[in-house]
């Protein structure tokens, strides 16, 4: 099973490549920068309200890129993955390309949650999305029945508790990739486990 939430702003992948959007109300010009593959900067189309935005077949699925707003180069604020570090290339990703397994998944009731709040870098010897899945079979085991991640979305530095976080729809790629963050979810629910996530706005 395929899910895809569409977002208006930030990348979508259409059947013409790559819709890029970025709201920059102040801006007098934007561009995208790709950087890989690396091709001259496209001007983006202003549009009502501080938007801007371009469709290109150039990008795909694995380009990165950046916006030049007004000669000044800058990740995309609604990135959904920042492979290098919150200040360098944004790349695009394809949400609807990983196969989700918990079609039957329908939650629990709020009277049986068990609670396990749990950092990511610091509750396995890998300290990344897939070394946790290898502890999840020890968490049921104690009895808990719902993991609340502590603050995943990208922020500055190489190791912290997530609470200063700026890619608010990227997952830090410190703890591994968005399609590793899906499979840890969907291993939870083939063991009856929710996933909440504590986020920082």
């Amino acid at each position: 099973m395929r899910r895809h939430h569409k977002l208006p702003f930030g990348t979508e992948l259409t059947a013409d490549g790559v819709r890029f959007r970025l709201w920059a109300p102040r801006a007098h010009k934007v561009e995208l920068l790709l950087e890989a593959p690396a091709i001259p900067a496209l001007p983006m189309v202003a549009e009502p309200d501080g938007w801007f935005s371009l469709t290109t077949g150039k990008a795909g699925a694995g380009s990165r890129y950046r916006y030049s707003v007004d000669g000044a180069p800058y990740p995309d604020p609604a990135s959904r993955y920042q492979p290098d570090s919150v200040h360098r290339a944004s790349e695009v990703i394809d949400p609807a390309a990983y196969e989700w397994r918990d079609a039957d998944w329908r939650g629990r009731p709020r009277h049986e949650l068990v609670i396990y709040e749990l950092h990511l870098g610091a509750f396995s010897e890998r300290g990344d999305f897939t070394g946790a899945i290898a502890h999840l079979d020890h968490l049921v085991e104690l009895g808990v029945t719902a993991i609340e991640l502590m603050p995943i979305a990208e922020c500055p530095g190489r190791r912290n508790w997530g609470y200063d976080g700026v890619q608010w729809f990227a997952p830090s790629a410190r703890y591994g990739r968005p399609e590793e963050l899906k499979a840890l979810i969907d291993e939870c629910h083939a063991r009856g486990v929710a996933v909440f996530l504590d986020v920082v706005y």
